[in-house]
């Protein structure tokens, strides 16, 4: 046991409660409140995390169980200076409103990115064999557990989509 977890690239010790959420443990112990606590079920993706390449809804596992593994948090993907791909397309679409659910949304759209490259199938793609088509249906589909209340979700999807072709400048 490693006894430790990865966030940002810099290790902390998991905490002494082992009844600490993975979202608690970011805000409270790590510091860094970027990831927002939305619902607090599961049912928002305000607080969505990378977890070892793959998004997870960090309220919905404690921090003991991931123990020796590897987080990203938006802190993690860009900075003001330097912003991620998606970062500055969120911005330069305005794909968001309050931008309370941003954060969420840019990791689970970063680790999304990810999926399509490994070409991992949705419920969207047409074929489970063939190579997956990035499409706005495909995008909608892969993004649905991230919720933004404020209805940005047509800058969101062409904000995905900019970064998803490449057409990033």
């Amino acid at each position: 046991m490693a006894d430790t977890i990865t966030v940002n690239e810099t290790p902390y010790p998991l905490p002494e409660d082992p009844r600490v959420t993975l979202l608690d443990f970011l805000r409270h112990q790590v510091g860094l409140t970027g990831t927002k606590k939305g619902c607090d079920h599961g049912q928002c993706g305000a607080c969505t995390v990378i977890v070892n390449g793959i998004r997870i809804n960090s309220c919905l596992t404690l921090a003991a169980m991931h123990d020796g593994d590897s987080i990203t948090t938006i802190e993690g993907l860009g900075t003001p200076d330097a912003p991620s791909a998606l970062q500055r397309a969120f911005h330069d679409h305005d794909g968001f409103q309050c931008g309370y659910c941003t954060p969420g949304q840019i990791c689970s759209a970063t680790a999304m990115l990810e999926e399509l490259a490994n070409n991992w199938p949705s419920d969207a793609s047409g074929d489970l064999t063939s190579p997956v088509t990035i499409s706005g249906e495909e995008i909608r589909e892969r993004m649905s557990g991230n919720l933004c209340r404020c209805g940005a979700y047509a800058n969101i999807i062409a904000a995905i989509e900019e970064v998803a072709n490449g057409d990033v400048a």
